[in-house]
């Protein structure tokens, strides 16, 4: 009996009252609010840190880009200033250095004079190196002489023993002929000549006049006699040679 009575009633309900279908329906609406209320319900997007930070870096990033392009764009502009320049620069130096047929002449004339100086300057030099050389070769000879003279000169008076020997007779067959003989010889070699002999003129220079003996009919001073002959190495006198000079009465 329950059972009857709820289903007549649940028949018996009318669209639009408390009914659960209704509801139902009600609660679902139609399409397009439903769109509607969902638009309009979307959640706003909600902006992140990253994105946050990120712009800044990004208007940065554009205004150092800016920023070099700039500064690109002013170098280059330099660099063209200063070519001008240099262009300039080069192109007055060498209207500097174009000199007229003048100053060209002026410069040939001067390093013509400097060729000849330095010529000059040359052939100095080269006269005074043989000069140089000249005057040592002739030192040399001179010191050379010199020492012989000076043995020589320790060995005359054994030279004038032998000689006086010779004039005597004493040196014929003995040893000491050989003596002499060889001693001359060597003396000869080193350039050694006598100085002094009978009848030539007399002079100061090679003679030194012992005695002098007036002589008739004498015109010039002569050698008479020679007492101690003199020696002579080259042109350098050893010793003078001690004569009788012949002069007129």
């Amino acid at each position: 009996m329950a059972s009857d009575k709820s289903n007549k009633k649940n028949k018996g309900a009318k669209p639009g009252s408390n009914g659960k279908p209704e509801a139902a329906a009600a609660a679902a609406g139609s399409p397009e609010q439903a769109a509607d209320e969902t638009t309009t319900s979307a959640p706003t997007p909600v902006e992140t840190d990253a994105e946050t930070s990120a712009a800044p870096e990004t208007a940065e990033k554009s205004e150092t880009s800016s920023e070099a392009s700039t500064d690109a764009g002013t170098a280059e502009e330099a660099v063209e200033v200063l070519d001008e320049i240099i262009a300039e620069v080069a192109s007055e130096a060498e209207e500097v250095v174009q000199l007229s047929e003048e100053d060209e002449a002026i410069l040939d004339a001067a390093a013509t004079d400097l060729v000849a100086d330095m010529r000059s300057d040359m052939l100095r030099a080269q006269a005074e190196l043989v000069n140089f050389r000249t005057r040592v070769e002739r030192d040399r000879v001179a010191n050379r002489e010199a020492v012989i003279a000076e043995v020589i000169r320790s060995i005359l008076p054994a030279l004038d023993d032998l000689n006086r020997a010779e004039k005597h007779g004493d040196l014929v067959g003995s040893p000491l002929e050989i003596v002499a003989t060889k001693i001359r010889a060597s003396f000869e070699r080193y350039g050694l000549r006598s100085v002094g002999t009978t009848g030539e003129l007399f002079d100061p220079h090679f003679h030194e006049a012992v005695v002098q003996l007036p002589t008739p009919g004498a015109t010039d001073q002569t050698v008479a006699d020679v007492i101690e002959p003199g020696y002579a190495l080259g042109e350098r006198l050893i010793r003078a040679a001690k004569v009788a000079v012949s002069v007129p009465e």
